[in-house]
């Protein structure tokens, strides 16, 4: 296996025994000194001292050689153990770098240069070992251009402070990318200074990409959660209040805070192809009313709006000049993109909700998508809003007949004393009356008098009802309705204006607006009931 080079060996840095060099001073010192002492003192002309005199300098001369060879055979010993117990440290050193997934790397702090890789640098960036023996500043090159700036420069503060921490790619010879997390320590000398850098290097470029899934997957949970927010905000503005005014507005402001655009529009329809505008909101345009507001028009001169009609789809204009037909679309020419969805209510179509804006390819089909979620609970709140109306208006009528009828009860009550003559009066106004009166017991529903528009309103003669209660004739398509009309009378309130469905003898359901109320009837406590049709209402809209 090719490295940038071997771990560097320290110099061996022999530890004499403290005995061997105690001792060996104290000999050596006591010869030197004795030889002076006897050189200095003794007159080497003297025959009794020329003979043993150089017989004790050689003497001691032997002791001291004798003395530093075993040292220096220690020293050989020692040098020796000391070898091998670093050679085996960096075998073991070796065979634990080759078997990790990391890098494990060394670089000299003052100069940069790599000093030792180990197996995973070419597992990880690709390179071989060997290209960093030729050119060990070739790391840098791995580094993605635009992290190498701020990699590099951190790598020159970690030589001062010897921390290095960071995450940045790395381009592989195919250009492939990676992410790698590195981390670096120092190796100081004896004096403190940091000579080298030794750290690893990990391949976190799974880890990053499900990091970024996660964030992914998070952003659009949070945006999904936006949306579904805005558009609850949107169904409860639209359900607080039914009437259409208010309705609209309510429309108008979610479409704007739902959709950036320059222009909104609500349109209803009038008839199969009369399109007018109801609400809108221009940003860049003059809020002052035009004399010909609001602006209306006739979808069978623009064919892509007679397509959306007809089709009850949704469209997307990227570019409004692409549509050939966009130029007879009056007050729309300046806008180049366009989002129009149709408001459907039991596959009726009531309207379109529109949005455009100055710039091509201002819409996405995401803007479509919330444009088509908003226009579901739109399309409903505008239907009950037209059956709000078409009910107020009836009920009002219903109301005052009821109100006639009350007045003719209490004239009854107060003339007791003539209370045939109040009778008969009640009978003309009961039986005369062209909206279909009924009497029944308040107990058990059986009836004891109708007048004639009862009659030719459910197809039963007098002589089949009386006696017969409603609940024998099945005249309440459902029996709850009439449940809670008598819980309500039960409670002492009249009944009015309650919208059900009865039955008549040949078994037609009939939409009924019914009131009602307790009155006294031949001594017995009766319900005295009125009930009338409820005729289709579609309000008609000027221009």
């Amino acid at each position: 296996m090719d490295r940038v080079d071997s771990l560097p060996n320290e110099p061996f840095r022999g530890r004499i025994p403290q005995r061997v060099v105690r001792v060996t001073s104290i000999v050596f010192t006591v010869v030197s000194v004795v030889l002076f002492v006897l050189v200095w003192r003794t007159d080497l002309q003297r025959p009794d001292a020329s003979s043993w005199l150089p017989v004790a300098l050689v003497l001691g001369i032997c002791t001291v050689i004798f003395l530093m060879a075993g040292l220096s055979l220690d020293l050989r010993r020692g040098h020796r153990e000391t070898a091998k117990v670093l050679e085996t440290r960096e075998r073991e050193f070796h065979q634990m770098a080759d078997n990790i997934e990391e890098i494990f790397w060394t670089i000299d702090a003052e100069s940069k240069k790599t000093l030792y890789v180990n197996q995973a640098y070419e597992t990880i960036t690709g390179r071989s070992c060997r290209s960093l023996m030729v050119n060990p500043y070739s790391y840098e090159e791995l580094i993605h251009p635009d992290d190498r700036v701020l990699v590099l420069a951190k790598l020159d503060e970690a030589t001062q402070t010897g921390q290095f921490h960071e995450r940045f790619r790395i381009v592989l010879p195919r250009g492939e990318l990676r992410w790698v997390s590195v981390h670096g320590f120092p190796v100081r000398d004896g004096e403190g200074r940091i000579g080298r850098l030794v750290g690893t290097a990990q391949d976190v470029t799974a880890q990053k990409q499900a990091e970024e899934q996660v964030a992914s997957h998070l952003a659009l949970a949070e945006s999904a959660w936006a949306e579904s927010e805005a558009l609850r905000k949107a169904t409860l503005a639209l359900t607080q209040d039914l009437r259409m005014d208010f309705v609209l507005d309510a429309l108008l402001q979610s479409l704007t805070e739902l959709l950036s655009c320059e222009c909104a529009r609500i349109w209803l329809l009038e008839g199969d192809t009369r399109l007018f505008v109801a609400r809108e909101k221009l940003c860049h345009e003059n809020p002052r009313k035009s004399p010909n507001y609001p602006l209306t028009l006739d979808a069978t001169d623009i064919p892509f709006l007679q397509r959306i009609l007809g089709s009850q789809k949704s469209v997307l204009l990227a570019d409004t000049k692409q549509e050939a037909d966009w130029q007879t679309f009056k007050s729309h020419t300046h806008l180049r993109s366009w989002l129009c969805v149709p408001l459907v209510a039991s596959q009726h179509t009531l309207g379109l909700l529109s949005v455009g804006h100055a710039e091509p390819d201002s819409f996405t089909r995401e803007d479509l998508r919330r444009a088509q979620l908003l226009a579901t609970p739109a399309a409903a709140a505008i239907q009950n809003s037209r059956l709000y109306e078409c009910a107020s208006i009836y009920g009002s009528e219903l109301e005052k007949r009821i109100n006639d009828l009350h007045e003719a009860k209490h004239s009854l009550e107060q003339s007791e004393e003539s209370r045939k003559v109040s009778e008969d009066k009640f009978q003309r106004v009961f039986h005369s009356n062209p909206v279909a009166f009924s009497i029944t017991t308040a107990n058990e529903g059986r009836f004891l008098d109708v007048n004639a528009a009862f009659e030719c309103r459910y197809g039963y003669s007098r002589s089949e009802l009386i006696g017969h209660t409603v609940h024998e004739l099945k005249m309440w398509e459902d029996p709850r309705d009439c449940s809670l009309m008598l819980a309500q009378l039960q409670k002492g309130g009249p009944v009015r204006s309650v919208i059900t469905r009865l039955r008549t003898k040949s078994g037609h359901i009939k939409l009924t607006a019914y009131s009602a109320d307790h009155i006294q009837f031949d001594g017995h406590r009766c319900i005295l009931a009125v009930s009338e049709d409820v005729p289709s209402c579609e309000p008609q809209l000027s221009n």
